[in-house]
């Protein structure tokens, strides 16, 4: 799908593929989502450009990721999307900026695209005159989104550290904790968190470099753009600080968490040791009077049975109640 920006009284509006390739008035911005090789070629004729494909935006290299090229410039970062959902995903998206004009490549959606474009062609909206500036408008948008489930995520993390550390007078074997669906979703929070930071240090890199290449002298950057830059990378920043905490606190519960499964592990364990030990003597008693001799004096006694049985209940009895004074019961 290609998407066709032109400007309209300092904002952008969305046009007409063909009324926008045929038209002299320039194109500030080509959103191609999914693209087909036709709509592709459209955009590289238009701008006598050679658009990544796919697999070159998923390469890791940094100078395959930003780089000039027949006097344009462009940048790959890693976007987050579905943050919303149980399943984070990281895709990459491409920048293509030259002269006033910008290219943004992607074959998923994140929901930042789609609330920046419909934030534009508002009447009241930000002024869009130049590709630079609606890339950066992009960025802040996804800036605000990672911000967004940054706070989410925090909030998820203390509810599970309350739920871990949770005071409780019931011993581990009275109360069981669901302690693997904590586990999993500590697992979720590290993997959404991963993403986070791994999108958050691409955005970085890619203003870094566009600000490198403005300080080259090929164009002079508008002071509205510096300032907005300065931000960006402030807020990355700041951003890239509070998910590494995160992380650090994550890792911390999940150390926690296995820390009580050994707890309860070891708790079983006494018990069964306990037990063990509990009825060890009275097994020795029965042993011994269980023994066929034909000298035993204790089986013509009269009272030899019960007095077996009470040896057995006292031998049991004993180890019990040291146990039980000493807490370990």
């Amino acid at each position: 799908m290609l998407r066709i920006y032109k400007g309209q009284n300092n904002h952008l509006a969305l046009v007409d593929l063909l009324n926008g390739l045929a038209s002299q008035e320039p194109v500030i911005w080509f959103d191609l989502f999914n693209p087909s090789a036709e709509e592709t070629r459209l955009v590289e004729e238009k701008l006598a450009i050679a658009i990544p494909t796919r697999d070159e935006m998923q390469e890791i290299e940094l100078s395959d990721r930003l780089y000039q090229e027949d006097g344009a410039e462009f940048m790959t970062m890693t976007a987050a999307a579905k943050l919303d959902s149980d399943y984070p995903a990281k895709v990459p998206v491409t920048f293509i900026l030259k002269g006033t004009s910008l290219v943004t490549v992607r074959h998923a959606d994140p929901k930042p695209f789609q609330v920046y474009a419909n934030r534009i062609q508002r009447s009241n909206g930000a002024a869009c005159e130049t590709g630079e500036l609606v890339m950066l408008g992009l960025l802040e948008a996804m800036i605000d989104r990672t911000a967004d489930a940054l706070e989410r995520a925090g909030n998820e993390v203390d509810a599970i550290s309350r739920e871990v550390f949770r005071k409780s007078n019931a011993s581990a074997t009275k109360k069981t904790r669901d302690l693997q669906s904590l586990i999993e979703q500590i697992g979720q929070k590290g993997d959404l968190l991963t993403i986070i930071r791994e999108s958050l240090v691409s955005v970085g890199r890619l203003v870094a470099y566009h600000v490198a290449t403005e300080g080259s002298g090929q164009r002079k950057a508008a002071k509205e753009s510096r300032q907005r830059i300065k931000l960006i990378q402030r807020d990355a920043a700041s951003l890239g600080d509070h998910a590494l905490f995160l992380s650090n606190k994550i890792n911390f519960l999940l150390d926690a968490t296995l820390g009580l499964i050994n707890l309860e592990q070891n708790q079983i364990i006494k018990i069964f040791s306990v037990a063990a030990v509990v009825f060890l003597p009275p097994t020795l008693v029965a042993s011994i009077y269980g023994m066929n001799f034909d000298v035993m004096p204790e089986l013509k006694w009269q009272l030899g049975y019960p007095y077996a049985l009470s040896m057995m209940v006292l031998s049991a009895l004993l180890p019990f109640l040291y146990f039980k004074r000493r807490g370990w019961l």
